[in-house]
């Protein structure tokens, strides 16, 4: 066995629904540091809405055409709601905005090797994909259970994997990365009364988010986390401004990604 082994570089787009759009931000002005299509990555793993983005920007899409869509995310786009035992939105509207963003496209037509996490409802077992159906993988990723109902997948109920690992660095590890590069949006847990049920619901997957958040992170090289503050998860009127801090944050660990990356051999 040699002495030195390949260097692999992994981008970790992690989720948080609205404030997950930040991955966006940092993309941009990693690209205007390496240069369009010249990104320093052997491959991206995303994360509920990062598994959004991570397969749109593998496929080619432009940042500029994926920042116009993610400004037009909203609820009323997003949400049908139904009965199901596993969630109260269908997720067949937000299927189609999936199918507009990317295109009928497989893991096959990636310009970079890529990879996205669900989670299985019934086992909790944390599953990697990197073929299978596409826009329905990424729905699931991004499936928020109680929420959104889980989507079933070669027999499976898949939710969304920030379930498990709500930043894919332990994924980025099983692949062999060498290098990892995490985006962590955070979950803005903020002091507020939980008053009902949901409220309940929501602050306590948010609290228990914040702390796997801390864990995982520390299992990347360098980790960009924006200062979303008290921006929340569902509110998806904020698209510009949370792009725009994940631009201010990534501008702000530049220099020291390029530092480290220069000396990650």
């Amino acid at each position: 066995m040699g002495l030195f082994r390949k260097r692999k570089i992994i981008l970790a787009l992690g989720g948080g629904g609205a404030r997950g759009l930040c991955g966006i931000g940092v993309l941009k002005i990693l690209e205007r540091h390496f240069g369009r299509g010249k990104l320093p990555f052997d491959m991206v793993i995303g994360t509920s809405i990062g598994s959004l983005i991570g397969a749109a920007y593998c496929l080619g899409k432009s940042l500029e055409e994926l920042e116009q869509r993610a400004l037009r995310f909203s609820w009323p786009n997003i949400v049908d709601l139904g009965f199901d035992s596993t969630g109260i939105v269908r997720g067949n509207k937000f299927e189609n905005i999936i199918l507009e963003t990317i295109g009928d496209k497989t893991f096959s037509d990636m310009r970079t090797p890529f990879a996205l996490t669900t989670t299985d409802i019934d086992t909790g077992e944390e599953l990697i994909h990197t073929s299978g159906d596409l826009v329905k993988l990424i729905r699931a990723s991004c499936s928020w259970p109680g929420i959104f109902a889980a989507v079933e997948v070669d027999g499976r109920l898949l939710v969304d994997g920030g379930v498990r690992n709500s930043i894919p660095t332990k994924a980025a590890k099983g692949f062999g990365a060498t290098f990892i590069l995490a985006v962590n949006p955070g979950f803005g847990v903020k002091s507020q009364w939980a008053n009902n049920f949901i409220k309940a619901l929501i602050q306590s997957v948010q609290i228990m988010g914040e702390e796997l958040n801390a864990y995982q992170s520390d299992a990347a090289d360098v980790v960009i986390k924006p200062e979303l503050k008290d921006m929340d998860q569902f509110d998806f009127s904020k698209a510009e401004a949370i792009i725009k801090e994940g631009e201010l944050a990534a501008e702000e660990k530049i220099k020291s990604l390029k530092k480290k990356l220069r000396f990650s051999w």
